[in-house]
C-alpha cells in the first residue's frame, strides 16, 4: 500500500504559479504511476496530467497543456504538478493518485487505487 499526501496548494492571483507536492510512503513508489486529478465545485473529478514509473512518459489534459508541468523524483517518493499561467478556471481541489498495476498511463480516476486527501487551489482574477 502507499499513502499519499499533498501540500503546495493556496491562493494565487491569476498568471502566477504554484507547485504542488505529492509525498508517498512505502519503498514501492517507483512501481506506482502517479497522476493528478482536480475536482472544482459542482463538477466532476477530472484528470489533469500523468506521469509513467520511469518519469519518460507524460500526459497533459489539453486544458492544462504547455502550463504545467508534472514531475518525480523516485529517491524522494515524491510527484510534483509545477503550475504556471494559472487562470480562475484552474481552481479545484487538487489530488495526487497512485496505480500500479498498470500497463501504460491512464486518464480514468476509477482506475486509481490510492487518492491523497486533496490540496485546495484558488486563482483570483
Amino acid at each position: 500500500q502507499v499513502q499519499l499526501i499533498e501540500s503546495g496548494g493556496g491562493l494565487v492571483q491569476a498568471g502566477g504559479s504554484l507547485r504542488l507536492s505529492c509525498a508517498a510512503s512505502g519503498r514501492t513508489f517507483s512501481s506506482y504511476v502517479m497522476s493528478w486529478f482536480r475536482q472544482a465545485p459542482g463538477k466532476e473529478r477530472e484528470f489533469v496530467a500523468a506521469i509513467s514509473r520511469s518519469g519518460v512518459s507524460i500526459d497533459y489534459a489539453d486544458s492544462v497543456k504547455g502550463r504545467f508541468t508534472i514531475s518525480r523524483d523516485n529517491a524522494k517518493n515524491a510527484a510534483y504538478l509545477q503550475m504556471n499561467s494559472l487562470s480562475p478556471e484552474d481552481t479545484a481541489v487538487y489530488y495526487c493518485a497512485a496505480v500500479r498495476w498498470s500497463s501504460g498511463l491512464t486518464r480514468v480516476a476509477g482506475d486509481y487505487d490510492y487518492w491523497g486527501q486533496g490540496t485546495q487551489v484558488t486563482v483570483s482574477s
